[in-house]
């Protein structure tokens, strides 16, 4: 059977404008929730590798749970269970950011962790002998240096957060994904419309990465 297929460029152009009403949202999203769960990975990445048990073995398990589970699951769980719970609904747009954050939080206290134990032993030592206290040698000594090696790994982060904003489409957030779903149901150009709705998550994700790379190549991060 002979199947004719012609891909229609006036429609995949002609539906960028309404996609582009999706990308405030989906940045949204991805900065607001990242911004809280950097501090959630704060956290809880200095309770990971507290020497206090009762401390680092909460830090452990929220780690574990919220990486071994999909994001999907948990934005459905913040949109759907937890009204039950908390006997009221949640506002999509608020279940969306909660939901990067929580995952989020999760991957960057795993960050947080890697890039302060990278920082050699000697320097702390060397900080408490030239009479600064142990809150003192963190502050200034450990964190700076940490921080910098941090940036690659969140800003790699960042872009997975960003793409996963396309899962909550499901929820009924306007971000980039609804916003196509939306356009199709009007239009039936399926293929044309999620050509462009990728193309704009590439642009950006690339405008992220190339932010990072101009940071590595001027020496801002890294080692």
């Amino acid at each position: 059977m002979d199947v004719t297929f012609q891909f229609d460029w006036e429609a995949a152009f002609a539906s960028i404008p309404f996609l582009l009403k999706g990308i405030p949202y989906t940045l949204l999203i991805s900065f607001g929730g990242l911004a809280i769960g950097f501090l959630i990975g704060i956290l809880f990445g200095l309770l990971r590798i507290s020497p206090i048990v009762w401390l680092r073995v909460p830090a452990i398990a929220y780690i574990e749970i919220f990486r071994g589970t999909p994001v999907l699951v948990q934005v459905l769980f913040i949109f759907y269970g937890l009204p039950q719970i908390l006997g009221g609904p949640i506002n999509a747009l608020v279940a969306g950011i909660a939901a990067i954050a929580v995952n989020s939080g999760a991957y960057i206290s795993e960050i947080v962790r890697g890039g302060v134990q990278s920082i050699e032993r000697g320097q702390r030592e060397a900080s408490l002998s030239l009479g600064l206290s142990r809150t003192q040698a963190f502050r200034y000594v450990i964190w700076p240096q940490a921080l910098r090696r941090m940036i690659p790994p969140l800003g790699n982060q960042g872009i997975i957060s960003i793409k996963d904003t396309s899962l909550f489409s499901v929820i009924g957030v306007g971000e980039l994904v609804r916003q196509g779903q939306v356009y199709i149901a009007t239009t039936f150009n399926a293929l044309e419309v999620y050509l462009m709705v990728a193309f704009l998550y590439l642009v950006i994700t690339l405008s992220l990465s190339f932010a990072l790379r101009l940071l590595e190549r001027k020496g801002l991060v890294g080692q």
